[in-house]
């Protein structure tokens, strides 16, 4: 794979819309990027504050537990073999209470074969809407039987959101973060 095709721009460089985003970046997530979607979307301040806006809403306010949306990021994540995405989250994963044999399952593109049943809806909501771009009405219930009409909408959010990061990442040629390995490729 060739070489990164946006740098981060030094903070020095800013423009003062760059320097106004980060500074907001800084100020509500608590620290400062230097790579990621970050290193991409500051490229563009504005796009970078409505996608910040929007990832603080699903990552840490919506209504679903960090468990299950960690889970639908790394689905995410490895649908679009996404590396950084996917070397980000799999610890936050973990740490959120997702077995790492589900994890490793994932990285490897297969279904676990030990999921909860919160689990079980959340994979199979997510892995429908991604290959077949729909929901059918059988998943669509599960959903919002076990999570409600907010959080299942949520999930579609999270769908949407990640895919964002991941394209905007892949188009940009983000490497996966210092020490992780990228994502196995698999045949199409």
């Amino acid at each position: 794979m060739s070489d990164q095709r946006l740098k981060p721009v030094a903070p020095e460089a800013y423009t003062p819309a760059q320097k106004a985003c980060a500074d907001d970046f800084q100020k509500v997530r608590k620290t400062g990027f230097s790579g990621g979607p970050w290193g991409v979307f500051i490229h563009s301040p504005e796009l970078m504050t409505h996608a910040q806006r929007m990832g603080d809403y699903l990552r840490f306010r919506c209504p679903l537990s960090g468990k299950l949306s960690e889970l639908a990021i790394l689905l995410v994540a490895r649908e679009w073999s996404q590396d950084y995405e996917f070397g980000v989250h799999w610890k936050h994963a973990r740490e959120r209470g997702v077995a790492q044999s589900a994890i490793d399952a994932i990285r490897n593109g297969r279904r676990p074969e030990q999921l909860a049943a919160d689990e079980q809806i959340v994979w199979d909501f997510v892995t429908e809407i991604l290959r077949v771009k729909r929901v059918s009405d059988a998943t669509w219930g599960k959903a919002v039987a076990a999570f409600g009409e907010q959080a299942t909408v949520d999930l579609c959010g999270i769908v949407g959101y990640y895919q964002l990061l991941a394209l905007t990442m892949n188009a940009a040629r983000v490497p996966p973060p210092e020490g992780e390995p990228r994502l196995p490729r698999f045949p199409d």
